[in-house]
């Protein structure tokens, strides 16, 4: 087996890891994640930036990546002054594990193909346009 499956294969792996592997998240994404996961409440951009000691901008950055990815949602809620603000929570992760399922079974489904076709190509040798 190639030596880049085979250190993917033995490397210790963690679920988190699937938020870098699967959707492309970096570690500033998936520790707001984290965050959403573990706030009760839904958490404004601002309340973010707090904690993750971040400027808002790279905070929104952040949660607008995690809501491309599927991974939290933005509501907009009232304020009891007037107006209005957007708070941000995790996406439920049923949701996600089965996005998750969803893209490993496609994955699977185009690798087989890739290898059928890879088996049709070269079952017969070098192809005659590849001879020297």
């Amino acid at each position: 087996m190639a030596d880049a499956v085979l250190k993917q294969l033995q490397d210790e792996r963690e679920c988190e890891g699937l938020l870098e592997c699967m959707l492309g998240l970096n570690e500033l994404d998936r520790g707001v994640f984290r965050l959403l996961v573990k706030c009760p409440e839904s958490m404004t951009v601002d309340q973010i930036a707090e904690v993750i000691d971040r400027e808002r901008t790279t905070a929104y950055r952040s949660v607008k990546r995690l809501q491309e990815a599927g991974v939290a949602t933005k509501e907009q809620e009232s304020c009891p002054k007037g107006g209005y603000h957007h708070v941000y929570r995790p996406t439920d992760p049923d949701k996600i594990a089965d996005e998750f399922q969803r893209m490993l079974n496609e994955w699977y489904a185009n690798t087989g193909q890739l290898i059928h076709e890879f088996r049709d190509t070269y079952a017969e040798g070098c192809p005659s346009e590849m001879e020297p």
